[in-house]
């Protein structure tokens, strides 16, 4: 995230939170062009939408590749895949790795052995992400998070919430970050005060 890297910003605690943004997607996935007709209405109105935010992608500096996903993933354990890699450290590397495999490569996110792969590319053990994915840990934690998120209103993604209450929703520029850091850093030293 770009407002990260402002000069005076001393590093920020970032936790990932499971949201599922299609949670009875079959454990499968479906394919991605059946899907983005039943969600968005229509070939012409698909493109409509890829193209546009394929435009302000390269404007950032991302080259989405949408052509390249053939399937959309049930991404219960990509998150738990987060989750993971939250307990062993900093899950920031495993998070960019998965959108730039998904949106950029179009890597089935869904599939486990990818997930696995795309884990040990991110420097996690592969071994113990396997068995991790082959179990059932994470699974409730994921649901139940999401479930939290649906309760509180949050119903797209991006969201960032910060200090546990303040939330901003959608793709911003950093200045609009910058802002909200802080404005979130005064108000917790006037908490402190």
């Amino acid at each position: 995230m770009a407002a990260l890297r402002e000069p005076g910003f001393e590093p920020l605690h970032i936790k990932w939170v499971p949201f599922l943004l299609n949670p009875r997607m079959a454990p499968g996935g479906m394919d991605r062009k059946a899907y983005l007709a039943w969600k968005f209405g229509g070939a012409d109105r698909v493109s409509f939408i890829s193209d546009r935010i394929a435009q302000e992608g390269l404007q950032d500096g991302i080259p989405f590749a949408f052509e390249r996903i053939a399937r959309t993933p049930n991404t219960v354990d990509a998150h738990r895949a987060i989750l993971f890699a939250q307990q062993h450290g900093d899950a920031a590397v495993l998070v960019e790795a998965l959108f730039a495999g998904y949106f950029i490569h179009g890597r089935d996110i869904g599939e486990r052995g990818e997930l696995v792969a795309i884990g040990q590319e991110s420097g996690l053990d592969g071994a113990l992400l396997r068995d991790y994915l082959h179990s059932d840990a994470g699974h409730d934690e994921v649901i139940e998070s999401n479930a939290r998120a649906h309760a509180m209103g949050i119903n797209a993604v991006p969201c960032f919430v910060f200090d546990g209450h303040k939330a901003l929703s959608g793709a911003q520029p950093p200045e609009v970050f910058v802002r909200l850091f802080d404005f979130v850093r005064n108000q917790t030293a006037l908490d402190m005060s």
